[in-house]
């Protein structure tokens, strides 16, 4: 009993902690998880608090499952540690069942995984923490108490500081597809499945039916046509990237321009104007009239309306020119509003945060002169 104790407190401790840490890593992308569920469940008014709810689950889950290594308060942590597995295998379940979401989102972009997948987990997590429920006189903590104190009150800052850096900056590991490195044409292509045809015949005498991959010869003095069918013998491989594509406020398609553009070019992803930072365009108007100085191309991407951007552009005061996009892709392209990518043959350069915005002496010292 003691290994399976031992098992089950690494298992559950390091999974919460590994979970926590994925999502923490992508506070904002987790936040549009949430609201995904929030509309499921008819609670569109809990998007308000989506953001803080998404925080606070990160850090939750960290340090239980740091509580759960190191044996701090282990009754308390085990009961919490067993609430929140009950809390995800509902969700899951719910979602599988009624096929409501169709990925869970408990591991990010960095691991996919369906509801029921991630129910499958759920319920082994569970069977786990209830061995080390009833066996909790033998899970015994680490550390002193003075010593457990100072370990937990470090891991809960850790574990609340990281998620409010990857909200303030950019998630630390990108797991995107529009990730750094990233070729955007590349991304949108994908692999077909591997199918074969068959075809059901029937024998004009005998009136027997047969199925065959391939029409015998002469077939149609022999037989008559029944119905085909196809099945997949190898399954093929999504694109990462879709719905791509960038057109002018007058629908004109753009898509081409920017990602087979050889030169560096600069993309400023503003998704909902209403939610944008109006106070980062101070820098955005500098580094847009150096690039027109240069001949770099600089554009804004948004899903707002026309009427909207005219009169965001006047609040502002900027005369960048404004293209629009799928409000879907320009959050999974970078977690910031606004937010700077540059881009050179379709393949993402760097990207930038606007509390990090670069001045453009910078960039093009780092990459231009190279």
């Amino acid at each position: 009993m003691r290994i399976i104790l031992i098992i089950a407190r690494l298992a559950v401790g390091l999974l919460f902690i590994f979970s926590g840490f994925i999502k923490a890593n992508d506070t904002i992308g987790f936040s549009y998880k949430l609201d995904e569920y929030f509309e499921v469940f008819g609670m569109e008014w809990m998007k308000s608090l989506s953001l803080f709810i998404s925080i606070s689950m990160c850090a939750l889950e960290m340090l239980l499952g740091l509580m759960l290594l190191i044996g701090a308060r282990i009754k308390l942590t085990l009961w919490l540690l067993l609430l929140m597995i009950l809390f995800f295998a509902f969700l899951n379940f719910y979602s599988g069942y009624y096929d409501k979401v169709r990925e869970c989102g408990c591991f990010g972009d960095a691991i996919k995984m369906t509801p029921w997948q991630e129910f499958g987990n759920n319920m082994v997590m569970f069977v786990l923490t209830i061995i080390m429920i009833i066996k909790k006189e033998d899970i015994l903590p680490l550390f002193g108490t003075k010593v457990e104190n100072g370990v937990v009150i470090i891991g809960l800052l850790a574990s609340l500081g990281f998620p409010l850096y990857t909200y303030n900056y950019l998630p630390v590991i990108d797991f995107r597809p529009y990730a750094i490195g990233k070729n955007i044409p590349e991304q949108t292509k994908g692999v077909p499945d591997e199918v074969k045809f068959f075809y059901l015949l029937k024998d004009k005498k005998t009136g027997e039916t047969k199925e065959v991959e391939q029409w015998p010869e002469n077939w149609d003095q022999i037989y008559d046509y029944v119905s085909s069918r196809t099945e997949v013998t190898k399954k093929g491989v999504e694109p990462k990237i879709k719905d791509f594509s960038i057109s002018s406020l007058d629908g004109s398609d753009y898509t081409q321009d920017i990602i087979e553009n050889p030169n560096y070019n600069f993309l400023l992803i503003c998704y909902d104007l209403g939610k944008t930072a109006k106070g980062a365009f101070g820098k955005v108007n500098d580094f847009a009239a150096l690039c027109k100085q240069d001949s770099v191309t600089f554009i804004v991407l948004t899903a707002s309306t026309k009427e909207t951007i005219e009169k965001f552009k006047q609040e502002v005061n900027t005369t960048v020119d404004f293209y629009n996009c799928d409000g879907t892709v320009l959050k999974t392209m970078i977690r910031s509003n606004p937010g700077l990518m540059s881009l050179k043959g379709g393949t993402v350069i760097d990207m930038w945060h606007y509390h990090s915005f670069p001045s453009y002496n910078d960039v093009k010292e780092k990459y231009f002169r190279k």
